[in-house]
């Protein structure tokens, strides 16, 4: 959320709901819906670090409102973060647990990947969904995205379970 804010404040100063708008109609189809209360809280974590400052802005006949704009600090802050490098973590949740079930026989590892298949299969019968509905570039290739995930981590569960299933033949054997 805090790089997103920076981001969207490098275009132009904006108040919390100006905010929440521009992430729901860019991001909003695959993104889980914003609350104000994380701008607002996001954006005043920003401003204690230096990297937004807010001004009151009068209006006529509506209440004052708040507006934020990026400082130079926050300005370079979102240009690095653009800058880095996104490297896929080898430390995955799934990956422990079926390591764990398998060393210790706490589950059957067979089981645990049927599991998984399913709710892969599940998630992307959802995305298959959404990719019909989705608008715009950024939820298109937002899903794109998830669906290619999917389609890997399938595929490695069918790895997973050859590899498995010829360890225990090997043992049994």
């Amino acid at each position: 959320m805090r790089e997103v804010l920076l981001g969207l404040l490098h275009k132009e100063p904006a108040h919390g709901y100006e905010l929440k708008g521009a992430i729901e109609s860019m991001l909003g189809q695959v993104w889980p819906a914003v609350n104000i209360g994380q701008i607002y809280s996001t954006l005043c974590r920003l401003e204690r670090a230096g990297l937004v400052r807010s001004a009151t802005v009068s209006q006529a006949s509506r209440p004052d409102k708040k507006v934020f704009e990026l400082t130079a600090a926050g300005g370079e802050a979102v240009r690095r973060w653009v800058d880095d490098l996104v490297v896929p973590q080898v430390r995955d949740p799934f990956f422990s647990k079926l390591v764990l079930a398998a060393q210790t026989r706490l589950a059957d590892p067979l089981v645990l990947i049927d599991r998984q298949r399913r709710a892969y299969l599940r998630r992307l019968s959802e995305l298959g969904e959404l990719a019909g509905a989705a608008k715009g570039f950024a939820a298109r290739l937002a899903v794109e995205s998830a669906v290619l995930h999917l389609q890997a981590d399938l595929q490695w569960l069918d790895q997973c379970e050859e590899v498995l299933t010829a360890n225990q033949e090997a043992h049994d054997g």
